[in-house]
C-alpha cells in the first residue's frame, strides 16, 4: 500500500498535481520497467521510488508498470497499469497512453479481499504497438500471459489474485473516471 495518496495522510507530492489524462491519453507514471525484476513504487513519504521486492531468478516484468497520478482505485492506491512500448522507460517518467481495456481482478492478502484491477494501455507514441486500440487487438495468449503473470507474481507475494473477466476501452476509461472522483 506504498503508493497512497500522500495528500491523505496530510501531505502532498509533485504527483498529486497530475492530472490523469491529457487530451485524449491517460498519463502513466511508470515505477517498475519492463525486463525489471525490481519491484519499485512511488513512495509520497519520501517523495521518491523505493524498491518494494525483488522477482525470483529469470522472472520480469513483462512491460512497463505504473498507476494513473490523481486516481483512486477499489483498494485504496492509485489504478495500476500496464503500458506496452517500444522500449523501457526509466522509473518517474510519464508516458502518455492509449487505454485499451482492463483485466478485472480481486485480489485477497490476510484474509482480506479487494477489487484490485489492471489496465491495460499502449504508449501513445509506439511504433510497434500503434495498431493496438482494443484488448481484442492483442492476441489472446499474450493477455493470457499478462494474467498469469499477475496471479504468479501475487502469489510469490502470499496473495491470492483472481481473474474475474476482461474488459474493453470503454470501461478502462469508465474506471479512471471513478477513480478521479474517489481521490477528491
Amino acid at each position: 500500500m506504498a503508493r497512497k495518496s500522500a495528500a491523505g495522510r496530510g501531505r502532498s507530492t509533485s504527483l498529486d498535481r497530475v492530472a490523469p489524462f491529457d487530451d485524449d491519453c491517460v498519463l502513466v507514471v511508470i515505477e517498475t520497467p519492463k525486463g525489471s525484476p525490481n519491484k519499485l513504487a512511488f513512495e509520497p513519504r519520501y517523495g521518491t521510488f523505493v524498491l518494494k521486492g525483488v522477482l525470483p531468478a529469470g522472472t520480469v516484468f513483462p512491460f512497463d508498470f505504473g498507476f494513473v497520478p490523481s486516481t483512486r482505485a477499489e483498494d485504496g492506491d492509485p489504478l495500476d497499469v500496464l503500458v506496452l512500448m517500444d522500449a523501457p522507460v526509466y522509473p518517474g517518467c510519464i508516458v502518455p497512453s492509449r487505454l485499451i481495456g482492463v483485466i478485472e481482478a480481486e485480489q485477497t492478502e490476510e484474509g482480506e479481499t479487494d477489487r484490485n484491477d489492471r489496465l491495460l494501455a499502449v504508449a501513445a507514441n509506439s511504433a510497434a504497438h500503434r495498431s493496438i486500440h482494443q484488448l481484442n487487438d492483442l492476441s489472446q495468449d499474450l493477455v493470457a500471459q499478462i494474467e498469469h503473470f499477475f496471479v504468479s507474481y501475487n502469489e510469490m507475494k502470499g496473495k491470492r489474485f483472481e481473474v474475474k473477466g476482461r474488459a474493453g476501452s470503454k470501461r478502462a476509461i469508465a474506471l479512471v473516471m471513478a477513480a478521479m472522483k474517489k481521490r477528491r
